[in-house]
């Protein structure tokens, strides 16, 4: 669609060197527009200083309440994290014992407000929020994450609206938990939608990368964007410097994509404009 906005994104800044270095290299030589912050990764002081000096990166929070560290000590969250400080690494068994554990509810309302204050401690503006694993769209989490995202001055919020069959064309053999993810999150993300009527944050009409994850090539991205027929979307990957790949992500192939020349020139001949949540809503 001529004249729609689409947001690059990276997520997991400010988890290692590697992620940090890729993401910057990706918005000064590539399409990327955005990026979103662990505010608990191990390479945060380095991230934010990368986020100063490049003013024109948006940056968001990625709120971590699986696989990753809280910012709260352990004695003030016992029901959340292990003895290291550190979330269950299973989204699936996390989001199943929060909901079902009245305890690490009232945890996650404190840790959740806590990564928001270590954000805006950092000074950034915030652009958006989403959530590591997408845990930001649980029924425990999400109200929260809703409430806080308005009152620190956010912009925009990710919700998960990925289409079947381009992915299940690009790579037929994982069918079964493409299927699987499309259903539980488009079921999650339509329940999240439905709270957003009355806020201000806004979401676009698609978002990309769930169904690639960690597999986000030149050539399936290139494919979206000529049959984009939405106003609006992102695209989000999970780039590295690092040689090794993580099955689900980072990896350096996501980085070819966003460095990628192709990739640059079709979103100019296809009329798309290069956007954060920002100006998406402006």
């Amino acid at each position: 669609m001529r004249g729609a906005q689409v947001i690059f994104t990276a997520d997991d800044f400010g988890r290692s060197t590697a992620i940090n270095q890729a993401i910057v290299q990706a918005h000064q030589r590539g399409v990327l527009t955005s990026a979103s912050l662990m505010v608990t990764g191990e390479a945060v002081s380095e991230a934010v200083a990368l986020a100063r000096a490049n003013p024109s990166l948006a940056v968001g929070l990625h709120v971590v309440v699986a696989e990753g560290r809280s910012v709260l000590p352990r004695e003030d969250v016992p029901h959340l994290v292990d003895g290291s400080g550190r979330f269950c690494a299973d989204p699936a068994r996390a989001g199943l014992y929060y909901f079902f554990n009245r305890q690490a509810r009232a945890e996650l309302a404190q840790e959740v407000r806590a990564q928001f204050e270590r954000f805006a401690a950092s000074g950034l503006p915030l652009s958006h929020v989403d959530g590591h694993m997408h845990l930001h769209l649980h029924p425990a989490i999400f109200p929260l994450i809703l409430s806080l995202a308005e009152q620190y001055g956010a912009h925009g919020l990710r919700l998960p609206r990925d289409d079947l069959g381009p992915a299940l064309c690009y790579e037929p053999g994982r069918a079964g938990t493409k299927l699987l993810w499309w259903v539980a999150f488009g079921l999650l993300g339509r329940w999240c939608r439905s709270r957003l009527k009355d806020s201000h944050l806004v979401t676009t009409e698609r978002v990309y990368g769930l169904l690639q994850t960690g597999r986000m090539a030149e050539e399936y991205i290139v494919h979206l964007l000529r049959r984009l027929r939405v106003p609006s979307a992102e695209f989000y990957f999970h780039p590295t410097l690092a040689p090794n790949s993580e099955p689900l992500g980072p990896n350096p192939g996501d980085l070819e994509t966003l460095l990628s020349p192709v990739v640059r020139h079709t979103i100019e001949e296809v009329g798309l404009r290069l956007a954060t949540y920002a100006t998406l809503a402006r």
